[in-house]
C-alpha cells in the first residue's frame, strides 16, 4: 500500500486553494499540449502525476521528455481510451504503484475538420472513431477508475469538453456531437458518483496547439481579431482552468467551466 498521506479531513477542505500534497492524478493524454500543461501545474501543486499515452514513437518521446522534467516519482504508462482492457491493465498499474487514485484529467482527444456543409465527408467511420475516442472513452476511463476514486473519498474527475458542445461550430459535427455528450455526461456522473467523487468539465475555445490538423497562424489571428479577449487560449490557460477544479473549486460539482476568452459570446 502507498506511503502517500490519506485524503483531506472535512475541516481541511475549506481551505483554499487546496494542497494536492499526497494526491495521486492520473492525466490521460498526458502526452498532449493541455495534457503536459495540467501534468506540470498539478505537480506544482503537489500532486504525484501519473500520464498515459498512445504507443507511438512521437507520444511515448513526449511522454518521457515529461517524466523527466516532472522528476521522481512520478509516471507515464501506455494506454488508449478505445481499448478498454488497456484501460484494466492501467488501474492494475496505477494501484500497484500508487495504491490510490484522487484525481482523474480525461484529456485524450481525437478529431479530424470536416466541413459541415459536406455531409457525405462524414462517413460512418469518421463518426464511430470521434464518438469511440472523444466520448465512449471518457466514459469508459471514469467507469474504470470510479472504485478508486470513490475510495479516495475526495476524487476529482475533469473531462476536457469544448464550447463547440453548445455553439455546434467546431473541426466537425462529430465532434460537436461528441463533446455535447460529454457536457452532459459530466453532469449525469456529478449525481450519481458524489459525495465521494466531484465532476467537472472543462470547456476550451480555440487553442493554440496542434490538436486540430490544418491550423494555422491565419486562422489563429482570424479568431484572436473576433474573440472579446483578442487572442485564443493557450495549454496554460486550459492547465490553470483544471488545477482551479481541484485547488479552488472544492464545493462545486457538475458544472462545465468555459475557458474561452469569451469566443461564445
Amino acid at each position: 500500500m502507498s506511503h502517500l498521506a490519506q485524503p483531506d479531513t472535512a475541516a481541511t477542505r475549506t481551505r483554499y486553494p487546496r494542497s494536492l500534497d499526497g494526491k495521486v492524478a492520473l492525466v490521460v493524454g498526458g502526452a498532449g499540449a493541455i495534457g503536459a500543461a495540467t501534468s506540470r501545474m498539478l505537480a506544482a501543486a503537489g500532486a504525484t502525476i501519473a500520464v498515459t499515452h498512445l504507443d507511438s514513437e512521437r507520444d511515448t518521446q513526449a511522454a518521457k521528455v515529461l517524466i523527466a522534467e516532472l522528476g521522481d516519482g512520478h509516471a507515464a504508462f501506455i494506454a488508449d481510451v478505445a481499448n478498454t482492457p488497456s484501460l484494466l491493465a492501467l488501474r492494475d498499474a496505477i494501484l500497484a504503484r500508487y495504491g490510490r487514485l484522487d484525481i482523474l484529467i480525461n484529456a485524450a482527444g481525437y478529431t479530424k475538420p470536416v466541413p459541415h456543409a459536406d455531409l457525405d465527408a462524414l462517413t460512418d467511420e469518421l463518426i464511430d472513431r470521434m464518438l469511440q475516442v472523444n466520448w465512449r472513452g471518457q466514459f469508459a476511463t471514469i467507469r474504470t477508475f470510479a472504485p478508486m476514486l470513490k475510495a479516495s473519498g475526495d476524487g476529482l474527475v475533469v473531462s476536457i469538453s469544448s464550447i463547440a458542445a453548445f455553439t455546434a461550430v467546431g473541426s466537425s459535427i462529430a465532434y460537436c456531437a461528441a463533446k455535447a455528450g460529454i457536457d452532459v455526461m459530466t453532469k449525469a456522473l456529478a449525481r450519481v458518483l458524489a459525495p465521494e467523487v466531484r465532476v467537472l468539465a472543462v470547456s476550451p475555445g480555440v487553442v493554440d496547439t496542434e490538436f486540430v490538423p490544418g491550423r494555422g497562424a491565419d486562422f489563429n489571428d482570424k479568431v484572436s481579431a473576433s474573440t472579446p479577449l483578442k487572442r485564443i487560449g493557450a495549454a496554460d490557460d486550459i492547465a490553470a482552468a483544471i488545477t482551479a477544479c481541484a485547488t479552488m473549486l472544492g464545493y462545486s460539482t457538475g458544472h462545465i467551466v468555459q475557458v474561452d476568452g469569451g469566443r461564445a459570446l
